[in-house]
């Protein structure tokens, strides 16, 4: 039995928590970085680069951020199981 706020660690062969990856956290940082430089160029009065940098943002890198490792090969059994 483990002690209250004592949760299963990435050591213990457990899923990370909500199933963030490295690769997720890594995609979800590219697209708050690209959605923060697209509104600073924005204010700037850029009107190619920011509109370009918050739709990738915005429609890439967050919705990839989310979706990526859904697919793939199943979860093994919390028992060990068959």
């Amino acid at each position: 039995m483990t002690r209250t706020g004592e949760g299963p660690t990435a050591s213990d062969g457990e899923r990370p928590p909500f199933g963030l990856r490295p690769l997720n956290v890594g995609l979800l940082a590219s697209g708050l970085l690209a959605i923060a430089a697209g509104y600073v160029l924005l204010g700037r009065g850029s009107t190619v680069a920011a509109p370009l940098l918050l739709v990738a943002g915005y429609a890439v890198f967050v919705p990839a951020a989310l979706l990526v490792g859904l697919r793939g090969a199943p979860e093994p059994d919390e028992h060990g199981g068959e």
